[in-house]
């Protein structure tokens, strides 16, 4: 108990300040004048004096985090916010039940953009842009966001920030202090956010659908305010800019503000993972375009490259938008889309998934092993982005690869177990852990999770929250070695 109350002690620190943010939906419901008021303003009132007693309750415990911390504190922040950010979706619908409340914000938090909510046109605009915001929240990680405040509150964050940003290089940094460089993320975000917003304004969105959608697309979090998602407006402009976000949003912040810095888009073709993404992509769209013009699908070739340009830039990067009922087209093409999900988006960037760059240094490193076997002295260093990727670097990718996959068979297996169809368990499992949000066959982009089971959606909560955080962070805690001094 020694051990939790100090993190407890942080957790209510960003507990008041996770009821600050309650106040935008707050107040966005005073302006729109919905029934949403009250939901938000009393969770907003629960959740500062539960935070304010808690904290007093366990101030005489404050002390820096260790390591172990960093990963106990990652895991009980996202739970924890979720439960509260849960709380007024839970009170605003009667007939809903928590875990739907609590699966519409886990998903939210975690960009995944699976809902359980219907008549999304109709709802309370607070409601709508509290879902957006989770998602905009959870785009640059909410840990990131705490990196920046924590050093305000008294507790350093190196530890948290390394538990949370994903990558092969997390002890490096690109400012001298860790908090500056949460700060510097945070106003890259911000700034493309805005400009999103101005963009898909401009496109003929409403400012508060190009509020909501530019929250939503940044973070590849996938949320929409209409039950058609992007197919509502039916606008190639619209598609266009939101295609142009999402490739934005897959590619590294970090390789971003480098290109910022320097003032030359030629930083990006020097990054190794956004050359391969949008060669993949680009190679993957124009086959299956033609592909699906040949089948006959769509009419005309221009036809079939806009719905598949927009559905494989979404899905692939593990966005979450539609503009087309994807389940309809034949199923290979489908499937390549979910691994694509899972192996295309940046590291450090807001995509879910394997991430590019340890797809790379599995691949470098098979291939490095095939040319040893055929000439046992030789030595090869494998490199990626011109810098040699050490063995022990290696072992990690391939054991996070390997564990990562073998949660994808485990899930399918229990989610069929359950009474779930293979192609529903299988490609909501991969949705889940890639964030990619809508499924095939029973959650497609048709339908949404509303009619799973509560186990089903419980499930699915638990391989988001898998996938948001990377897979360790959350089994490191359940291992002996890790409670043990």
């Amino acid at each position: 108990m020694q051990k939790i109350i100090p993190i407890i002690h942080i957790l209510s620190k960003l507990g008041v300040f996770f009821s600050v943010l309650l106040l935008a939906p707050t107040f966005v419901s005073y302006i729109f004048l919905d029934d949403a008021f009250d939901a938000f303003s009393h969770t907003a009132l629960v959740t500062i004096v539960g935070s304010c007693i808690t904290w007093l309750l366990t101030r005489r415990y404050q002390r820096e985090l260790r390591v172990r911390d960093g990963f106990t504190l990652v895991f009980m922040l996202w739970l924890g916010f979720a439960v509260v950010a849960a709380m007024p979706i839970y009170l605003y619908f009667p007939q809903m039940s928590y875990i739907d409340a609590f699966f519409e914000a886990m998903s939210g938090l975690t960009t995944t953009g699976a809902t359980v909510i219907t008549s999304l046109d109709t709802l309370a605009p607070s409601i709508n842009f509290w879902r957006h915001m989770l998602n905009w929240l959870g785009g640059m990680g909410i840990i990131v966001l705490a990196v920046a405040i924590l050093p305000m509150l008294g507790v350093g964050g190196t530890q948290l920030f390394k538990a949370e940003i994903p990558g092969l290089d997390k002890d490096s940094k690109i400012a001298p202090r860790i908090s500056q460089v949460a700060k510097k993320l945070w106003f890259t975000y911000a700034i493309s956010t805005c400009v999103a917003f101005i963009a898909l304004y401009w496109a003929g969105m409403s400012w508060f659908d190009a509020l909501c959608h530019a929250m939503s697309t940044i973070s590849l979090g996938g949320f929409s305010s209409h039950d058609d998602s992007i197919a509502y407006f039916n606008s190639q402009t619209i598609e266009l800019i939101v295609i142009g976000i999402t490739v934005f949003g897959a590619i590294s912040f970090v390789t971003h503000m480098s290109a910022f810095s320097e003032r030359s888009p030629a930083r990006y073709w020097r990054d190794e993972e956004s050359r391969i993404l949008l060669a993949v992509l680009s190679i993957s769209i124009l086959v299956v375009s033609i592909y699906l013009w040949q089948q006959q699908y769509y009419p005309s070739f221009g036809e079939s490259l806009r719905f598949t340009s927009f559905n494989y830039v979404s899905i692939g990067l593990s966005s979450g938008f539609a503009n087309a009922d994807y389940g309809q087209w034949p199923l290979i093409t489908s499937l390549w889309m979910y691994f694509l999900a899972n192996v295309l988006a940046s590291s450090g960037s807001m995509g879910g998934g394997v991430k590019n760059a340890r797809a790379i240094v599995l691949a470098k490193f098979s291939l490095r092993e095939m040319l040893i076997l055929l000439h046992p002295n030789a030595v090869r260093n494998v490199k990626v982005n011109g810098r040699t990727i050490p063995e022990r670097t290696a072992l990690t990718v391939m054991a996070f690869i390997f564990v990562y996959f073998m949660t994808v068979v485990l899930f399918t297996f229990v989610m069929m177990g359950t009474g779930l169809d293979f192609l529903s368990a299988f490609s909501a499992t991969v949705a889940c852990i890639t964030n990619a949000g809508p499924g095939l066959g029973v959650v497609g982009p048709a339908s949404n999770y509303a009619g799973l089971s509560d186990v089903q959606k419980w499930l699915c909560t638990i391989v988001m929250l898998l996938g948001r955080l990377e897979i360790f962070t959350v089994l490191i805690l359940f291992s002996p070695p890790y409670w043990k001094k």
